[in-house]
């Protein structure tokens, strides 16, 4: 197992003031942003705006694409949220598998429940990266029970993308890391890789021919991982 440091390719800036997810698809690269809400399908190339619209969902993290909609995990709502992918029509509510405390708020008074952040669609399963359980959760799309589930390393859990022979590209924000693993063997790591500061992978996808993007909420910045 290789382990290096990514170089980082900055292509553009989010519209949004602060994009938290990314799902690649081949006419447009889509992004959810945590503050504006807004989800817009950017061109590959120049970052352009290709389409935008609302949605009804609290400091939104993940965003994927499936079963001709838009699914988004809705971080302070503790759901995840299937959208129309025309004008962002909610379609359907799910509870959020991954919602709790995250780890390092569990003895603060204050602390509030908060959900999860990546997700992906794949052969009518939902995926979804939860922080505070540190786990990937495995979701039948049609009845949204739990079919699997695996450990995440790190404590926060965040993009996460397909690779190569059903493997998944899964980021540690805390960390600064991304790991391939296995949905298949119970996230075994076959591969990991550094982003170094300042930049840091909120939300990851990976393109057809194989690049990972990835976002940060913290510059607006969206960009290419080089590994």
């Amino acid at each position: 197992m290789a382990k290096y440091t990514a170089s980082v390719e900055k292509r553009f800036q989010s519209p949004g003031p602060q994009p938290n997810g990314l799902q690649a698809a081949d006419d447009g690269l889509w992004v959810i942003d945590q503050v504006n809400l807004k989800v817009h399908k950017l061109d590959w190339d120049s970052g352009e705006v290709l389409n935008e619209f609302d949605t009804e969902t609290e400091h939104s993290s993940g965003i994927t694409l499936g079963d001709d909609a838009v699914w988004i995990t809705s971080t302070y709502q503790l759901e995840v949220v299937k959208i129309d992918t025309k004008d962002g029509t909610t379609l359907q509510r799910f509870p959020d598998p991954g919602a709790g405390l995250i780890s390092g708020r569990e003895s603060m008074a204050d602390a509030r429940q908060t959900g999860s952040h990546g997700i992906e669609y794949r052969d009518g399963k939902v995926y979804v990266a939860g922080p505070p359980t540190q786990k990937i959760h495995i979701m039948d799309a049609a009845t949204w029970e739990e079919v699997g589930q695996f450990a995440t390393s790190g404590l926060r859990v965040h993009g996460i993308g397909w690779g190569e022979n059903g493997m998944l590209w899964v980021s540690d924000t805390s960390a600064g890391t991304v790991l391939l693993m296995d949905p298949k063997q119970d996230g075994r790591v076959y591969d990991v890789f550094r982003v170094d500061e300042p930049d840091e992978v909120h939300g990851m996808t990976v393109r057809s021919n194989g690049e990972i993007w990835y976002c940060d909420a913290g510059t607006r910045d969206i960009g290419i991982l080089n590994r």
